[in-house]
């Protein structure tokens, strides 16, 4: 049973941010660990990407209490599910992976295969936070019905 899930992109400042926000209020209530975290350190410490948290906050999702870190070899005993932004960031978490660990690894994108796409594109880059934030709120309302 899942009762811990990690969220993962690359810096921690786009769109795992977004996806811990966003399943915090979709799991208001059900007793969930929910964190997120960066396959890099590039940002350890600093808030969400003020892009995403001003599109966030147009919808009435708050980010301003989520601050950048690392993924750490720890998260894979304390989370029961690990859920990577795109397919570059699970196979890092793979290769991260403690041999025996509980985690289960997989891709948020695989929850809506309706979209079409297998990883939510980083909009730190393309600039497409509003499609971005669609996205993984389907994906993780698609999430929580499979818990």
């Amino acid at each position: 049973m899942t009762r811990s899930i990690l969220f993962v992109c690359l810096g921690n400042i786009c769109r795992s941010p977004t996806a811990e926000a966003i399943f915090r209020l979709q799991a208001n209530g059900l007793g969930l660990e929910i964190d997120s975290a960066g396959t890099s350190g590039w940002h350890d410490g600093h808030p969400s990407d003020p892009r995403a948290s001003a599109e966030a906050a147009r919808r009435g999702i708050d980010m301003s209490y989520i601050r950048s870190r690392k993924v750490v070899a720890e998260d894979f005993e304390r989370f029961d599910l690990i859920v990577a932004m795109d397919a570059q960031n699970l196979r890092d978490l793979r290769a991260m992976q403690p041999e025996g660990s509980k985690a289960r690894l997989v891709k948020l994108l695989d929850y809506a295969p309706e979209l079409g796409l297998s990883d939510v594109p980083d909009p730190y880059y393309e600039d497409n936070f509003p499609e971005v934030l669609d996205m993984i709120d389907l994906a993780c309302a698609r999430l929580l019905l499979t818990l």
